[in-house]
């Protein structure tokens, strides 16, 4: 067993399984449909680009048993699912439900959620985000939902052997802070909601929650309950909210990514010594594979990383490793974007274009560390 978690976000959308898919896929093979026509929107722009394993339902446990043994054979051994509760129920947990969890091997690979509770729009739709986003369901929920979640996620995942934990307790990310504490009624409300949630925790056998803050950059936060013209930052909620640690999404959320991979990763080391200095609870170092939102779109989108080669990613993952390495009072747990976005280019599964590449970079740097 490797003394690393290298853990890939899975983003669960490439089936067709559920029917509201169809709003913004309608061909019923859920974002492939826009993998698959994707274009080449100037001259040597590295689309379209092709899976290697094909247009697969990541909702049939055989294709999910495919893949957890081609992660784990090169070291990664975690997969946190984005996971959505829109319209007061669940939407994509198939891929998990019906695809991991009835996996023959799933005791290969941990898993656990990232709640991605920001407002679904129209951006996911092709044939209509180009005239703007519009909203089709909010990501906010009031204490009543938070507690119907809260339970649910209880008894259905937490107790689950393969379920990631820290210190024996199950991790639980949330994407959007702020639309969690606007939803809530404000930062007081929100935290007596994860304290109540710690506590039924207890109560149903387990240690507690370890509840992890997805960080974009130490930004002004707008959120309920704190004045206007208090200069809060994101820095600020994690205390506020009781976080027991940090990680990142996407580099896209917290530095200017449109230049060369090197680049952009020097900016990435400064984000993670800055954090080191100003957090009082472990931030866990994060990779990006890339990003190029431009098979989302018909017309062309500006802001795209460069360079995005396996022999870079592997600079990154070296770097990653020896953070870690450099805080032994932590757990060896690195976040990576992403097992499968497709649509914005950052994504470990082989291509056409590198093949195995990325995958072998992790091999490389971590599969042999036991």
């Amino acid at each position: 067993m490797s003394k690393y978690d290298v853990a890939a976000y899975i983003w669960p959308a490439y089936t067709g399984d559920e029917m509201r898919t169809r709003i913004f896929w309608p061909e019923g093979m859920g974002e492939w449909q826009s993998v698959k026509s994707a274009t080449a929107k100037f001259p040597g722009h590295q689309w379209p680009r092709k899976p290697l394993w094909g247009y697969v339902n990541e909702a049939d446990p055989y294709v999910m048993q495919m893949q957890i043994d081609a992660a784990a054979d090169h070291g990664v051994n975690v997969f946190i699912y984005d996971w959505y509760w829109y319209d007061r129920r669940p939407f994509l947990e198939n891929c998990l439900n019906d695809g991991f969890l009835k996996a023959k091997n799933r005791s290969r690979m941990k898993f656990y959620l990232m709640w991605a509770n920001h407002d679904a729009v129209s951006l996911w739709d092709k044939r209509t985000n180009e005239n703007g986003a519009s909203m089709v369901w909010s990501g906010q929920v009031d204490r009543s939902e938070f507690e119907k979640i809260a339970l649910r996620l209880i008894d259905k995942y937490f107790k689950l052997p393969e379920y990631y934990t820290i210190d024996n307790k199950p991790v639980f990310m949330i994407y959007d802070s702020a639309n969690f504490v606007n939803g809530l009624g404000g930062v007081e409300e929100a935290r007596k909601a994860l304290d109540w949630w710690r506590e039924k925790a207890i109560e149903a056998g387990l240690p507690g929650l370890h509840i992890q803050m997805t960080f974009w950059g130490d930004k002004r936060m707008n959120v309920s309950g704190v004045d206007a013209d208090t200069d809060f930052k994101a820095s600020d909620l994690i205390p506020a909210l009781g976080y027991d640690s940090i990680s990142h999404y996407q580099f896209v959320h917290f530095t200017n990514i449109d230049r060369d991979y090197s680049e952009v990763f020097e900016d990435v080391k400064k984000e993670w010594a800055s954090l080191d200095k100003k957090l009082s609870v472990p931030y866990f170092p994060h990779v990006s594979l890339g990003w190029d939102n431009n098979p989302r779109y018909v017309g062309f989108r500006p802001g795209i990383m460069k360079n995005c080669t396996p022999e870079n990613i592997k600079k990154a993952f070296i770097a990653a490793k020896e953070y870690a390495d450099s805080h032994p009072d932590q757990p060896k747990l690195i976040t990576v974007n992403s097992w499968n976005e497709w649509t914005e280019t950052s994504y470990l599964e082989p291509d056409d274009l590198y093949g195995y590449g990325y995958l072998e970079a992790i091999k490389e740097v971590f599969a042999d560390e036991e």
